[in-house]
């Protein structure tokens, strides 16, 4: 992908309306573009605020030729967007990232693999498809956790196992669908790193965000990351960039590491778009990841991002909108009253657990101060500790 489009003079569209693809579009409307969003949902997060809503699913066939009408380049906002899309969409104009790489990254098996072909390390695994590979596993692999090789995120389709017998039952609760079987390890903590590349093989980087999950799903993520070494960081970084450029990616990549309790860091999975982990760049960098997204799929310059503030991101999930069974809002006068928040919500029209409502970025002079005030913001909001 090598065509430019300069500010102001294009059609940007992205395959699905979620608040990923919401702040994708705020940042090409930052930069004069247009907006096209296809999502099947009338109510997305995305099509709220894009210049042009298509309503239909992602292999909609005439969905497909209104978008590439409209539309100058193409971009994803969630890897479960089918493979297929992208690549009849690219066979007409310019979409980032590839059909390949979005494919890849759709499966753990092939995410895995490409990994250790470039030299990251990641957990012992194994691929479960059948009964005899099931059987055929590994007692070293045990306890681990058993994932279906496709369409899981936020800890869905993840079961724990510990013996042969709860991998059997695990395995038929998940339908006996294609499945990676990981060894469980001994983690100190996780990190993510987020790249950006383009069609010239340009890439820029964010420092790592550390990261903090509850349920499956994340909730806190600190920048800078408390306890990384340099060296570490700049492991992490090397091998981020190696993985996205040997897939000749072009967009924004996050990258999942574990740190283990001997310091050595594994990759645990990507992801081919913006990530929850990276929001806290709109209000603590000079540039976000969704305007070099939007600068990756345009053909601009890259820009290295410059952190300005140490900042904490708390996830907002559907839970905060209920006090037991009753509906409440969220305290977020008293939340805003506090220095250096910048509250973020996306427009979905109802709350249920667990859900993705939102995100709280706190930024501040200092760590101490920021996380002072990230603390205070959890206890007004009844979030745990951290």
């Amino acid at each position: 992908m090598s065509k430019t489009f300069p500010p102001g003079s294009a059609t940007l569209g992205v395959l699905g309306g979620g608040q990923l693809g919401r702040m994708f579009v705020h940042a090409a409307q930052q930069l004069g573009y247009a907006t096209v969003v296809l999502d099947p949902d009338a109510a997305s997060p995305a099509g709220q605020v894009a210049h042009r809503h298509l309503q239909a699913d992602y292999l909609d066939a005439a969905a497909l030729d209104e978008l590439v009408q409209l539309c100058d380049a193409v971009t994803t906002e969630f890897e479960n967007v089918p493979a297929p899309a992208l690549a009849r969409l690219a066979s007409d104009l310019p979409v980032a990232p590839g059909a390949e790489a979005v494919a890849i990254c759709q499966d753990r098996s092939r995410e895995k693999a490409h990994f250790l072909a470039q030299g990251v390390p990641c957990a012992p695994h194994a691929l479960i498809e059948t009964e005899a590979q099931l059987q055929a596993v590994d007692t070293e692999l045990l306890p681990g956790i058993l994932k279906t090789a496709r369409l899981g995120y936020d800890g869905k389709g993840q079961i724990a196992v510990r013996t042969r017998e709860e991998l059997q039952a695990a395995w038929d609760a998940l339908q006996r669908v294609p499945c990676l079987l990981e060894k469980r390890l001994e983690l100190a903590f996780e990190v993510s790193v987020i790249v950006a590349r383009n069609g010239q093989g340009e890439l820029v980087h964010f420092p790592l965000q550390q990261n903090l999950h509850r349920g499956g799903i994340l909730a806190v993520s600190t920048v800078p990351a408390p306890d990384l070494t340099a060296e570490l960081q700049a492991r992490a970084i090397a091998a981020a960039e190696t993985v996205a450029a040997a897939m000749e990616y072009v967009g924004v990549l996050c990258v999942e590491f574990f740190v283990l309790r001997d310091g050595s860091l594994v990759a645990n999975e990507m992801a081919p778009r913006p990530h929850n982990s990276g929001h806290y760049t709109i209000d603590a960098c000079d540039i976000s990841q969704f305007e070099l997204q939007v600068r990756a799929m345009a053909g601009l310059p890259l820009v290295a991002p410059r952190l300005h503030s140490p900042t904490i991101m708390l996830n907002l999930l559907g839970d905060l909108w209920f006090a037991g069974d009753v509906e409440r809002t969220p305290p977020w006068e008293a939340v805003l009253a506090l220095p250096g928040t910048h509250l973020h919500l996306y427009g979905k029209q109802s709350a249920r657990p667990g859900r993705k409502m939102g995100h709280l970025n706190i930024t501040g002079a200092s760590a101490s101060q920021v996380r002072e005030v990230a603390l205070r913001c959890a206890e007004l909001l009844g979030l745990p500790g951290f």
